[in-house]
């Protein structure tokens, strides 16, 4: 009992940790913009938090990340718009993929780590970036036509393909960046989810 105990504070510790990477990277992405959003540097730590502590563990960190959003600012346009709608994609998006990351990491775990790893890593922007879409197709399209209008005419587009505007201008270059951040980072995450299991099994 005592050994579980002690794991499940290690735990516990562990995935405190990862929430507070996740809330200074947020910020920090603050300063890492392309185009009008930052892209979500905090993907990372819930693709290790869900591998290492398990789906509910992800689905928290990106509660956590779905927060930190809200609260510092990058949601803003969109909670000027519709702020119970902002706040409920905001926190799906974010949930979801700590789910599904942590979802995708389980199902593989057993054939290779690095193959988990890898689809957890893939999984995690798809479902944060295709909730995002979902959600402004449902809750802010007449405002998206207007932003999409004006981002037509600053590139020499025709107005009035507001998908064009949210595929390309409002989310293309970010989710292509959170993808292939999440890819190329997938060994050092391997190497992390190694060193974590070693901390949490107690291991020396």
């Amino acid at each position: 009992m005592k050994s579980k105990d002690s794991f499940d504070t290690r735990k516990l510790v562990l995935l405190a940790l990862l929430s507070a990477i996740v809330v200074l990277l947020q910020y920090l992405g603050a300063f890492v913009r392309v185009g009008q959003f930052q892209f979500a540097l905090v993907l990372v730590p819930i693709v290790v938090g869900a591998s290492l502590c398990g789906v509910l563990a992800g689905g928290w960190l990106g509660a956590v990340f779905g927060a930190a959003v809200l609260l510092n600012g990058d949601a803003a346009p969109f909670l000027q718009i519709n702020a119970a709608a902002a706040v409920a994609v905001v926190l799906v998006k974010g949930i979801c993929a700590g789910l599904a990351s942590g979802a995708a990491y389980k199902l593989l775990e057993g054939k290779k780590r690095f193959l988990a790893v890898l689809a957890a890593a893939v999984v995690s922007p798809i479902v944060n970036t295709g909730i995002f879409i979902i959600g402004c197709y449902a809750f802010f399209l007449p405002t998206l036509r207007e932003w999409g209008d004006a981002w037509a005419e600053s590139v020499g587009r025709a107005p009035g393909n507001v998908t064009a505007y949210i595929f390309i201008g409002l989310v293309g270059i970010n989710f292509v960046l959170e993808f292939i951040i999440n890819i190329a980072l997938s060994n050092a995450i391997v190497r992390i989810i190694e060193a974590g299991r070693d901390i949490l099994s107690n291991k020396r």
